[in-house]
């Protein structure tokens, strides 16, 4: 690992990460205890400092040169991704390609998101100099699921370093070598950056529980739904702040003139891409009448294309988790003794460790499938009479993640009306890979941002500072007060405020 940390005990409980194709040992780790986590919380407290102390400049200097290492070793990454998820190679490319971007913005931009502003102080405090900066909260908690696990870390940890924090992640169970790998690479970057400024914890559910409740500033989770409500409940014990980035049930909208031939192209890949274990992942789509037919056919046409297994190369792999293979199950056996029918695949397409492309069409609303996060490469088609039905169904859930509409002319207008954190239009996704771009939810999807001038400030506290700058006559501030005094603000609320603002 590293000789930043202390070596495993012999007699600590550890865990192997396995290849959900091969079987194939990634690695060995240990399950870290909450005696662990304090003693990193207890370094990362002074090393928070040092790093803050840096200022914006020294920290973007360091972050900077993390982007530059990682690049130059960036197949040593791409082969840990591919053998710890057995996702393709590609898409561990596509991971790592949006966490430098993110980490390269990050640092870019927090000077100017976060430093220190002039405001105006209001006619009542014209007198004084009124200005707001961002400080960093301290030491930042990070869990990271395991589908997407080179993303995640880089994407947790570069809001929280560019801001000035520490930071304690912990990556999956089922994907510890890439989030290992991602604070590793941070220390052989930057040997100069002290113990605890970045360190990483493995382990199962009692692991992730005991950062929550360790006293960490702020805890930042993606992951599933009823994972993310107990993380909450974990974090109100200390009234930990949370960011929470959860599970979507992402609808797209065609529209009569849409492209059909992009649209098509878009919802294979968005509903298929890492074996569609995407909380951004189109899983419903609902497209007016008027060009059903033509649709469905471009659709099945492109998903019989999709290539299955371990190679490279191959579009999809296996399914990491076996229960969310159970869960697949469960939602196309529901929608077909509902009367929904399979244009693509079936039950038959259910080959552990693979799931291959299913698409299901007429698939009734109160559906599973329709209802319920699927979570793999299954995507419903619904046909509706109008745009208005379509939006109404896409907005009949109770996630809020990701959307996108397929439209000719009426696209921003769609957009708008779609309960959403992101809108993709003519495109699915895109909102995703741009880190000047707030990512987040709405209801069941969770609530706070990574990515943006958003995602720096979701890891620092506002701080305002007032300074008087001459006296202005009597000061209301003092007593006591007089008649003087109120007839001139009477006036002075009559004249500028009851009159008709331009």
């Amino acid at each position: 690992m590293t000789a930043r940390l202390k070596p495993v005990a012999s007699d600590r409980e550890t865990f192997d990460v396995r290849n959900p194709a091969t079987g194939e040992s990634v690695g060995t780790f240990p399950v870290h205890t909450a005696a662990d986590i304090a003693e990193r919380l207890a370094a990362a407290r002074p090393a928070q400092k040092w790093w803050d102390d840096l200022g914006f400049s020294g920290r973007k200097k360091r972050m900077q040169r993390w982007v530059r290492w990682l690049a130059r070793d960036c197949d040593e990454l791409y082969e840990i991704g591919f053998r710890e998820t057995g996702k393709p190679k590609a898409d561990v490319q596509l991971e790592l390609l949006a966490g430098l971007e993110d980490i390269r913005w990050a640092a870019a931009h927090a000077k100017g998101v976060l430093g220190e502003k002039r405001v105006a102080p209001g006619l009542a405090m014209m007198n004084f100099d009124a200005r707001v900066s961002y400080e960093p909260l301290g030491v930042i908690g990070i869990i990271t699921p395991w589908n997407a696990p080179v993303y995640t870390a880089f994407c947790g940890i570069a809001y929280a370093l560019a801001s000035g924090n520490a930071v304690i992640m912990k990556p999956s169970e089922l994907a510890a070598a890439t989030g290992v790998y991602a604070v590793e690479s941070f220390y052989k970057a930057n040997p100069d950056a002290p113990e605890g400024l970045v360190s990483w914890i493995t382990g199962f559910g009692e692991t992730g529980s005991a950062l929550c409740r360790s006293g960490v500033d702020k805890l930042g989770f993606t992951g599933s739904v009823p994972t993310g409500r107990r993380v909450m409940a974990a974090c109100a014990e200390n009234l930990t702040p949370v960011l929470l980035e959860l599970g979507g049930k992402d609808a797209t909208i065609i529209d009569d003139d849409a492209d059909l031939d992009a649209a098509a192209s878009s919802i294979v890949w968005g509903s298929m891409w890492n074996a569609g274990q995407a909380c951004v992942g189109v899983e419903r789509v609902y497209v007016v009448e008027k060009v059903r037919d033509e649709f469905l056919r471009k659709v099945e046409e492109r998903a019989r294309q999709v290539s299955v297994g371990i190679d490279e190369l191959s579009d999809i792999g296996p399914m990491t988790v076996p229960n969310q293979i159970e869960i697949i199950r469960r939602h196309v056996t529901d929608a077909l003794d509902r009367g929904a029918t399979a244009l693509v695949g079936g039950l038959d397409s259910i080959q552990p460790p693979y799931v291959h492309p299913i698409v299901l069409v007429d698939v009734p609303e109160e559906s599973s499938a329709v209802q319920e996060e699927t979570f793999g490469p299954v995507v419903v088609i619904n046909t509706v009479p109008d745009i208005d039905e379509a939006v109404r169904r896409a907005n009949a859930t109770s996630f809020g993640l990701g959307s996108s509409v397929f439209s000719g002319k009426r696209g921003a207008e769609i957009a708008a009306r779609l309960r959403a954190g992101g809108t993709t239009i003519n495109s699915v996704l895109t909102f995703v890979g741009m880190p000047s771009l707030p990512f987040g939810g709405v209801g069941d999807s969770g609530f706070g941002r990574f990515h943006g001038d958003d995602g720096l400030r979701e890891f620092t506290r506002a701080k305002a500072t007032t300074r008087k700058r001459f006296n202005m006559g009597e000061d209301m501030q003092q007593f006591p007060r007089t008649k003087e005094q109120f007839d001139v603000v009477y006036k002075v609320v009559k004249l500028r405020y009851g009159r008709r603002f331009r």
